[in-house]
């Protein structure tokens, strides 16, 4: 048979947008729903094929850190919006609180994974989103400090999508890593945040689940790590509502997000550990002696991968203090949890009763670009401070103010990020119900 001879793809799609947005995890949909409500055309580029990143792919299966320990709410806005709406889908309860295996007591939204993706749809169309899944950022094209257009792959061949401006909320900075920006690196005595694959077990006994003790997860989790089953001392499960089913936050698996083949092992070993666990539980974990390993989340869970170097860069001691902003977008309270690579517990730092913390538009802005922005896991934060602000919640409020402030910098700021009227963009969140603290 004569060879065909192989010839360079050629992008034969060209299409424009004020806005594009790279991942369409909960940050990123937080981004495209804010800039499309404040007029912009948007396109939302995902990997996946269906919206919620960690949410539904991940199947973290709750929303952590909307309120003080007090009680004050420090997340609203399109989050907000979000879990109303799901909520109206039937998809999640009300905002409850429930007790971590560290001990200390944590608020939470328990939600539907399976409805989650449906609402988060439905919301962008009618917002006036495009969506395209199963796409990938292959190149970025710069004219200097500007990213005029990226190159995606999708459907088997590659498009080009220009825009007045960009937010990478894509987790691992796929967009920013193309364009040749700047990351933080870690100090010394500091690791990346381990993964876990979140497994789901079913039918179990909630109320039987529910009701143990203090005493009796920690023996449980004793014999578990003695038996080498558990590989940190965690019992954490959310509920799927409605249904007699729990998925577990338990496995540990490190990885160098910089290197495929240490990312897709992550992905067997966390498998590994899935299955194991769930077999120690059956025999170990009151409420779990019917059930069975029902699913498996389809991709690792990441806490921790590249952090964005932007114009101004979050630390421990700010968010410890308190410290607010003259640009603050957003806020969040969730407490300092850094998950270890290595050794079985973990670091985890309370604040006050009413202790809540603020993030300035300028952690937003990565360094070396114009017409960027980032949302989620690419704000630009120290190891320890990240820690605190990765959570959904507080990452949907990046979003929403992400998504706002480049709505405004596509219209009124001539397509230049730095150039956003802050007094301007403050007021749109608050008009939005966003908290920018009092």
């Amino acid at each position: 048979m004569e060879e065909t001879p192989v010839t360079p793809c050629e992008t034969s799609s060209r299409y424009s947008y004020d806005v594009i947005v790279v991942g369409g995890g909960m940050a990123g949909c937080a981004a495209a729903l804010a800039a499309a409500r404040s007029g912009s055309n948007v396109l939302l580029v995902e990997q996946n094929a269906f919206l919620g990143g960690a949410a539904t792919a991940g199947m973290v299966g709750q929303f952590v850190g909307w309120q003080t320990r007090a009680g004050r709410k420090v997340v609203g806005g399109v989050a907000e919006d979000i879990v109303t709406r799901l909520r109206a889908d039937g998809g999640c309860g009300e905002l409850g609180t429930f007790v971590m295996s560290t001990g200390h007591e944590m608020n939470r939204i328990e939600y539907d994974a399976q409805i989650l993706k449906v609402s988060l749809e439905q919301m962008l169309i009618e917002a006036g989103v495009s969506i395209l899944f199963k796409s990938f950022v292959m190149a970025a094209r710069c004219d200097g400090d500007r990213i005029g257009a990226v190159s995606v792959w999708t459907a088997g061949r590659p498009i080009e999508a220009s825009a007045s401006i960009f937010i990478d909320a894509s987790g691992d900075m796929a967009l920013v890593t193309a364009a040749g920006g700047s990351f933080l690196g870690l100090g010394d005595d500091e690791a990346l945040q381990p993964g876990t694959m979140m497994f789901e077990m079913a039918p179990v006994d909630l109320a039987e689940m529910d009701a143990m003790t203090r005493s009796d997860r920690d023996r449980v989790i004793e014999a578990g790590l003695r038996s080498g089953a558990l590989p940190r001392a965690a019992l954490h499960y959310s509920r799927v509502p409605g249904a007699d089913a729990a998925w577990f936050n338990i496995s540990r698996v490190s990885v160098d997000p910089d290197d495929p083949f240490s990312v897709s092992r992550g992905e067997i070993e966390g498998r590994r550990q899935a299955v194991e666990i769930s077999r120690f539980l059956k025999q170990n974990m009151p409420g779990c002696s019917k059930a069975r390993l029902s699913a498996l989340a389809p991709q690792l869970g990441i806490r921790d991968t590249r952090r964005v170097l932007g114009d101004h860069v979050i630390t421990r001691d700010e968010i410890s203090a308190g410290v607010g902003y003259e640009d603050t977008v957003a806020c969040g309270a969730y407490p300092i949890d850094v998950h270890k690579p290595t050794g079985t517990d973990l670091t985890f730092i309370e604040f006050g009763e009413d202790h809540h913390y603020s993030i300035p538009y300028r952690a937003l802005v990565p360094a070396g670009f114009r017409n960027v922005l980032t949302a989620g896991r690419g704000v630009s934060a120290t190891h320890e401070a990240f820690a605190a602000l990765r959570v959904m919640p507080t990452a949907m409020a990046m979003g929403h103010a992400a998504g706002a402030g480049a709505a405004l910098a596509a219209t009124s700021a001539q397509g230049e990020v730095r150039a956003v009227s802050i007094p301007e963009l403050q007021a749109r969140l608050r008009s939005e119900n966003a908290f920018l603290g009092v």
